[in-house]
């Protein structure tokens, strides 16, 4: 038998919720993905945009 024990550590609530109650309150951290796509269905020029700490993603029309 080999001597090799891995100790298995439960996270913290401080590590779990880290970050999320920022994108609860609506202050999210806003990174762009794709910028000026076309959008044939509005016709317009998109900007997507995804929170770097929740996934939550967005559309701007310009």
């Amino acid at each position: 038998m080999s001597d090799n024990v891995i100790a298995f550590k439960r996270p913290s609530a401080k590590e779990k919720h880290k970050g999320k109650t920022l994108c609860r309150s609506g202050f999210h951290k806003w990174k762009v993905v794709t910028e000026r796509k076309f959008d044939v269905k509005q016709g317009k020029l998109v900007t997507l945009y995804e929170c770097t700490r929740c996934g939550k993603r967005k559309t701007t029309a310009h």
